[in-house]
C-alpha cells in the first residue's frame, strides 16, 4: 500500500483513503486536519462505543490520533465493568497514547469521542496538552468543552485546544439513544 505503513498486528480497514487498524500509520503529514478525517476517526470511536454497549457500558468511545495520522490511544467506557470513576472512554485512550508515545504530553494529538467530554476527562485535556478535542454530541448535563464549561478553551489555563462539535452527531446520539431505550425496557 503505497504511502501507509500497517505495523504488525494491525487489523485494517479502509476509511478515508488511508487504512486504518490498531497501529497503522498514514505517511501524510495532514490526516488528522480534514472533514473527511474527523469523520473516519469519529467512526473508529463509534466502533470503539459499540465495545461498550457489548459489555453494558453506555456507549461512549474515543480515540487519540497523532500528527502523522497514527491511532496512539483507544478507549471505551469502562466504569461499571472495572468500578473505576475515572474509567471514561477518554482517560482510557489518553492513558494508551501516553504509554504509546512514552510521555504524557500529547502535543499536536487530537482526541475524537463520541460524547463531549465531562470536566474530568476536559481537564485531563488540558494536562496533556492535546491540540483538538473533535465530538459528535454535546451533553446538557455534564459537558464541558463548550455545554456547561469550556475548559479548554478558558484562557486562564497555561494550555488550550481547538474544538470541533457535531462530528457524526446523528450515528452518536442514535447510539446512545437506542442503549438508554433498551435499558429501560429490560
Amino acid at each position: 500500500m503505497p504511502g501507509v505503513r500497517v505495523l504488525p498486528g494491525a487489523q485494517t480497514r479502509k476509511c478515508a483513503g488511508f487504512f486504518f487498524g490498531k497501529r497503522v500509520r498514514a505517511m501524510s503529514s495532514n490526516a488528522a486536519s480534514t472533514n473527511r478525517d474527523d469523520e473516519c476517526f469519529m467512526r473508529i470511536a463509534l466502533a470503539e462505543a459499540r465495545k461498550a454497549a457489548s459489555r453494558g457500558e453506555i456507549p461512549i468511545g474515543a480515540v487519540v490520533v497523532d500528527p502523522g495520522g497514527s491511532i496512539i490511544g483507544r478507549g471505551f467506557n469502562a466504569r461499571e465493568t472495572t468500578s473505576d470513576p475515572t474509567g471514561h472512554a477518554e482517560m482510557i485512550a489518553l492513558r494508551e497514547a501516553g504509554r504509546e508515545r512514552g510521555d504524557w504530553r500529547l502535543d499536536e494529538c487530537d482526541l475524537y469521542v463520541t460524547l463531549e467530554p465531562c470536566p474530568m476527562c476536559a481537564g485531563a485535556v488540558v494536562n496533556a496538552r492535546i491540540a483538538r478535542v473533535v465530538y459528535g454530541i454535546s451533553d446538557p448535563k455534564a459537558g464541558a468543552v463548550g455545554t456547561l464549561y469550556d475548559i479548554p478553551r478558558d484562557p486562564r489555563l497555561n494550555h488550550r485546544a481547538e474544538v470541533v462539535a457535531g462530528v457524526l452527531a446523528d450515528e452518536s446520539r442514535e447510539l446512545l439513544q437506542t442503549f438508554f431505550r433498551r435499558l429501560r425496557s429490560g
